[in-house]
């Protein structure tokens, strides 16, 4: 290396070694404007960011200077606070819900979901795919009414009952089910425009299952400037989850990360599992971009459900990769996977969150 270039590149170094510490800041401000609430997401590439930054910081780190000691504990507070939040949705950490008991002789629930990105003009790769995937729950969000259509003419006969609310707004929901529906309701639990499905699945044993089904608005300037919408939706849905006597199942596009404040929240204060954690990110969003990738899409289940399969689809030219769940119902074993109790100050949190916010239903 060049003497003259090393101050320049030193330089260089730290400038990188600032920018990574501000980013890993930025999420702790209580603020949810848009701008601060987007850092919630890509703690896996800021991960990745901060542990170059903390090796390179290290190319010229100078043993008798006191600031150059700062910023490397800066760096290292900054990459182990960023490795905790992604840590439990790697492979080797431990599951959340337990995989299905290798005795299990029952039927094992299959859901499907898909973002299919509204203004898709290619919907074959989807519509191709359908049949394939021989769920009992599909679930399709992003859907207008030609898109409707063209999931109707292509739909096997089994998925006779159906929940259909086709918007042109991207926030359309079909919900097509093999097995019965029961006390369905269409929900505008923040906004008239924003739907969200309340409904009851008799499995074939008699059992009756709560499904509920989410697609908040994201903090983004383009749809909503704040995350307050879409954290009120999901804490009304955490204690509707947590109130719930039947055994829950909650699917759809958060339009959040699983290790954010919010869906952290939502999962405590819900008493529910996270199918994701312990198995790996399997992210759904962006499909279009390798780099910025990070997990939208969720199943999160209570006690009662072991996961057999959790996957992500092949690519249907969206924005988002579909997910693919297989559950198995083993209410017999919940004693042995309780999620932790919400305590006092969860619950306030909470409740702040989701009050002040008009609910709307429709039976449908």
């Amino acid at each position: 290396m060049n003497k003259k270039d090393s101050p320049k590149i030193y330089k260089a170094i730290e400038i990188f070694a600032g920018v990574a510490i501000v980013l890993s800041l930025v999420p702790l401000i209580a603020i949810d404007y848009w701008w601060i609430r987007v850092f919630d997401f890509p703690h896996i590439q800021l991960t990745i960011l901060t542990f170059v930054a903390f090796v390179l910081f290290f190319i010229q780190f100078k043993w008798n200077c006191w600031q150059d000691y700062v910023v490397a504990t800066a760096l290292a507070v900054c990459l182990i606070f960023q490795y905790t939040k992604i840590h439990a949705y790697l492979p080797y950490a431990s599951e959340d819900a337990a995989a299905t008991s290798e005795n299990y002789q029952g039927e094992i629930l299959k859901i499907y979901t898909a973002n299919v990105l509204q203004k898709n003009k290619k919907p074959q790769q989807l519509l191709n795919y359908i049949d394939t995937t021989k769920a009992d729950i599909l679930l399709f969000m992003e859907t207008d009414s030609e898109w409707k259509k063209q999931i109707r003419n292509t739909l096997p006969s089994q998925y006779s009952y159906q929940v259909e609310v086709p918007l042109d707004n991207t926030y359309g929901l079909l919900l097509y089910s093999k097995i019965p529906l029961q006390d369905t309701r269409v929900h505008y639990m923040v906004d008239d425009s924003i739907p969200s499905v309340d409904t009851k699945l008799k499995l074939p044993d008699g059992t009756l299952v709560q499904l509920y089904v989410l697609h908040p608005t994201p903090p983004m300037p383009q749809h909503n400037p704040s995350s307050s919408d879409r954290d009120a939706e999901m804490m009304k849905y955490a204690n509707l989850s947590r109130e719930n006597e039947l055994p829950v199942v909650v699917i759809g596009d958060f339009n959040d990360v699983p290790w954010s404040a919010t869906t952290s929240l939502f999962r405590t204060v819900g008493e529910l599992l996270d199918v994701r954690r312990g198995r790996g990110f399997y992210n759904t969003f962006n499909a279009k971009n390798l780099l910025m990738r990070w997990p939208l899409d969720h199943v999160f289940v209570s006690s009662e459900f072991r996961v057999k399969r959790f996957t992500t689809g092949a690519d249907i030219n969206s924005d988002h990769f579909p997910t693919y769940t297989e559950l198995s119902f083993e209410p017999q074993l919940r004693k042995e996977q309780q999620p932790k109790k919400p305590t006092e100050n969860e619950l306030k949190r909470a409740k702040e969150q989701a009050e002040g916010v008009r609910k709307v239903e429709l039976d449908y």
